[in-house]
C-alpha cells in the first residue's frame, strides 16, 4: 500500500513518484496494491491542471484520490466567487493560470463572477467529474487516511468534512488513540512524522522539491 502526500501543483514530482511507484511493484509484485494520495493536487505550484490531468487518468487504475481543503475552495469558487480573495492568499491564483486564465490581485464583484464563469468554461468535464467525485477519507484495516487529521474524542464515522479537511492544532497536539492509525497531510514538515497515532506525509513539495510517498507493508513503513 502506498501513500503520497500533499502535490501542491509540482506535476514533475508526482510523475516522478509514479515511476517510482511502478518500479517498485514491479520489483515486489503485489496483488491488488493500493495507491492512496491525500488531498491538495493544486495551488501554490505551477503544474495544478497537468496534476489533475494525472490523477484523473490514473484513478482508472484503481488510486484513491481523496479530497484536500484546496479542492474545496477551487470547487467552492465555482459556487462562490467572493471567495476569491481567501482561495489567492493559499495560492488560488497558480491554479487559474494553470488553466489558462489572468486574474488581478483585486477584483470587483463583476470581475469576480466573471471569472468564476471562465474557469466554469476552461475546466474540462473529466477534471470537473474527478474533484467532484473526491471521498473525504479512506479505511482499510487498521489505518485511516485522509487531508488534514480528525477530531479527538469523536468517532472516525462521525467526523466533520472542516475537521477532516482543515484541523491542524488539536489533532496534531493529540497524543492518545484516534481509533486507528491516522495517515495524514496539511501540515507541512520538513521530513515525515511518525508519531505513535499519526503519520504526516506534508513535506511541503511545493517549496522543498520533496514529494513524500509512505510504503505500507504489514507493520512496516518505508518510504520511496
Amino acid at each position: 500500500m502506498y501513500a503520497i502526500g500533499d502535490v501542491h501543483g509540482r506535476a514533475d514530482l508526482l510523475q516522478e513518484t509514479f515511476a517510482k511507484i511502478d518500479n517498485h511493484r514491479d520489483a515486489y509484485p503485489i496483488a491488488n496494491a493500493l495507491e492512496i494520495m491525500l488531498g491538495d493536487y493544486i495551488d501554490r505550484g505551477p503544474s495544478s491542471f497537468n496534476v489533475i490531468e494525472l490523477l484523473s487518468k490514473r484513478v482508472s487504475g484503481g488510486t484513491i484520490c481523496l479530497k484536500g481543503n484546496h479542492e474545496a475552495f477551487l470547487l467552492e469558487f465555482l459556487k462562490d466567487p467572493t471567495i476569491l480573495n481567501e482561495w489567492q492568499r493559499c495560492g488560488g491564483l497558480e491554479t487559474l493560470a494553470s488553466y489558462g486564465l489572468e486574474p488581478s490581485l483585486d477584483l470587483s464583484p463583476e470581475g469576480q463572477e466573471s471569472l468564476s464563469a471562465t474557469l466554469a468554461e476552461r475546466l474540462p468535464a473529466h477534471h470537473h467529474n474527478f474533484l467532484i467525485a473526491l471521498p473525504l477519507s479512506f479505511t482499510l484495516g487498521d489505518y485511516f487516511f485522509v487531508h488534514a487529521g480528525v477530531r479527538p474524542g469523536v468517532a472516525l464515522s462521525n467526523q466533520r468534512a472542516e475537521d477532516l479537511l482543515w484541523i491542524r492544532q488539536d489533532f496534531l497536539r493529540y497524543e492518545g488513540s484516534f481509533g486507528k492509525f491516522v495517515v495524514h497531510g496539511h501540515t507541512p514538515v520538513s521530513e515525515p512524522e511518525i508519531r505513535n497515532n499519526r503519520i504526516n506525509l506534508d513535506t511541503g513539495a511545493f517549496a522543498s522539491g520533496n514529494l513524500t510517498c509512505a510504503v505500507f507493508e504489514d507493520d512496516q513503513i518505508s518510504f520511496l
